[in-house]
């Protein structure tokens, strides 16, 4: 059973002026930079946090530290996806410890790979806090995750799946809405 494509929810400008907005509420929920982190979950949550990285560094005129974490060893459901799973590096080049992390994922959903996320960062050290930014929110937690940062509420049925392209890894920009 696939999906089919539904509607366009977010096009190019749409997802640059969410990230410039949520890059800017980081800031001000933050007062400012100091130990501010940004760690990305791997795949589209790393370009994700590197734009807003990019627009934190233009804006305040300093880089802040980004990594990138994966946490396919992580997940509860691990075994549901493949027999022997492909493990990718996480890259941290710096401590955790104390920091303000701001971890971004593309779409939260059940909050089950935020959960992973949480537990493969608390294994490098204990920061100060830890914020979570995404571009969609589209509801239907089973755990009891939110998110700090949101480009934008998608209220979805379970039949829906929503589908983020960003240029980095799919060659464009766009937000799309697909039914089964």
């Amino acid at each position: 059973m696939g999906f089919k494509e539904k509607v366009c929810i977010m096009d190019e400008d749409k997802i640059k002026r969410s990230i410039i907005r949520m890059a800017h509420e980081i800031i001000e929920v933050n007062k400012g930079i100091e130990d501010l982190v940004i760690i990305g979950i791997r795949r589209r949550g790393v370009p994700l946090g590197e734009r807003i990285r990019n627009v934190i560094a233009e804006s305040e005129g300093t880089a802040v530290p980004f990594g990138i974490v994966d946490i396919t060893l992580y997940r509860d459901d691990l075994t549901l996806f493949a027999e022997h799973p492909i493990v990718h590096k996480t890259e941290i080049p710096f401590s955790i410890q104390g920091k303000k992390v701001v971890l971004v994922d593309d779409v939260l959903f059940t909050g089950r790979t935020v959960r992973a996320a949480l537990d493969a960062l608390l294994d490098l050290g204990r920061p100060q806090l830890i914020q979570l930014a995404v571009l969609i929110d589209r509801g239907h937690r089973e755990l009891p995750i939110h998110a700090d940062f949101i480009g934008k509420k998608v209220p979805t049925s379970k039949e829906e799946n929503i589908l983020v392209n960003l240029a980095e890894i799919d060659g464009e920009d766009r937000v799309i809405i697909e039914e089964e």
